[in-house]
């Protein structure tokens, strides 16, 4: 299906919060997969109101894995301009460093470990540099931030803006 400026609706972007775990063990990121999506992501979910974002990692991975986090500094803040169903959205994604606490499944194997949340299979995996190399990672412009925090380490809180084809088309268009 071919989306052209017209065929959106409504034209002002969906704005949405997402809080995310970025865990990190042994050179390798955490991500995961819902069922029927080909991409990855950092692990998280959206932002409730009231809710900080430190809280909601915790609830999310809670939910999703069952496993207990604690959240940490901030990381980067992604803003990630995309369509879905035909529908512009702005996500602010705030991703934090986060351990994982206890013997949870994600500290005793490799994975994949696979859940449900809501009817909806997840899958979470942990991938190295070279893996993450070859990763349909959602939103991309986190894949080269993942990769240069694996080599170096934490260097304070990036700011990364990711737009899709089509959302950049849309909001370099002069008003008339």
């Amino acid at each position: 299906m071919t989306l052209s400026p017209s065929s959106l609706s409504p034209s002002v972007p969906r704005m949405r919060q997402r809080a995310a775990a970025l865990v990190t063990q042994q050179g390798r990121v955490l991500l995961h997969r819902a069922q029927g999506d080909a991409f990855w992501a950092l692990p998280g979910g959206g932002i409730e109101p009231g809710e900080s974002a430190a809280q909601a990692v915790v609830r999310e991975l809670l939910e999703e894995l069952g496993q207990a986090v604690v959240p940490g500094a901030l990381a980067c803040v992604v803003e990630n301009f995309f369509v879905h169903s035909g529908q512009l959205h702005h996500e602010l994604g705030l991703c934090l460093h986060t351990s994982l606490l206890g013997d949870g499944p994600l500290i005793a194997g490799d994975g994949p470990y696979e859940r449900l949340e809501g009817g909806r299979g997840l899958v979470f995996a942990w991938f190295s540099s070279d893996e993450l190399a070859h990763l349909d990672i959602r939103p991309t412009i986190l894949r080269s931030y993942l990769l240069e925090l694996l080599a170096c380490g934490p260097s304070g809180v990036a700011h990364l803006v990711h737009r899709d084809g089509l959302v950049s088309h849309l909001s370099t268009r002069s008003a008339a």
